[in-house]
């Protein structure tokens, strides 16, 4: 016999216990129906008990009734009959949660003194746009910074014309031109 919370399923290990992606389902209580599925599932001579369930990994996507609010029960359609099992060929893996699907962490415990500085890392918003005010300081801050490069590079040529045709030389003062001309 199957434990409660367990598919009765023949071959299949699925736990409620352990699983909070399946779904499992009473047997239905209109005779006909559930002698469908007992033959369905090769359990032919088998006691049904309030606890027994069967997964949703055994029934097509098409008779699963998805929950329509974030606490509902994903339903049966009237009339489901499980039809995947492992000696049909069937075998579905369980459905992993996508890297991006949220989980629900519990809340870090921050010292009382460390909660104001914690706090202003815990709002952030990395996809926010900054204010417009901020774009124009920093493109203003931007204008100026490319005005000094400017003049720095002017300077830079200056410097570089004098280097290279000697031009330092007539840069000098009165008596140096007065010591110079005494000897030509």
């Amino acid at each position: 016999l199957p434990k409660k919370g367990h598919c009765c399923v023949p071959l299949c290990s699925a736990s409620a216990k352990f699983n909070g992606i399946l779904s499992f389902h009473g047997f239905p209580t209109y005779s006909d129906l559930r002698r469908q599925w007992l033959v369905n599932i090769c359990r032919d001579h088998f006691t049904i008990a309030s606890h027994t369930r069967v997964c949703s990994r055994h029934f097509a996507s098409d008779q699963l009734i998805e929950p329509t609010t974030l606490g509902g029960r994903r339903r049966l359609i009237k009339g489901a009959v499980p039809t995947l099992f492992e000696w049909n060929g069937y075998k579905v893996e369980p459905p992993r949660r996508s890297v991006w699907e949220r989980t629900e962490r519990r809340p870090e415990l921050v010292p009382p003194d460390d909660q104001e500085e914690h706090s202003l890392t815990r709002d952030h918003d990395y996809c926010s746009v900054p204010e417009p005010s901020a774009l124009d300081i920093s493109a203003s801050a931007a204008e100026d910074l490319s005005k000094d490069v400017e003049t720095l590079r002017k300077e830079m040529q200056e410097l570089r014309v004098q280097r290279e045709f000697g031009l330092q030389r007539f840069a000098c003062s009165d008596t140096d031109i007065r010591f110079y001309a005494r000897y030509t």
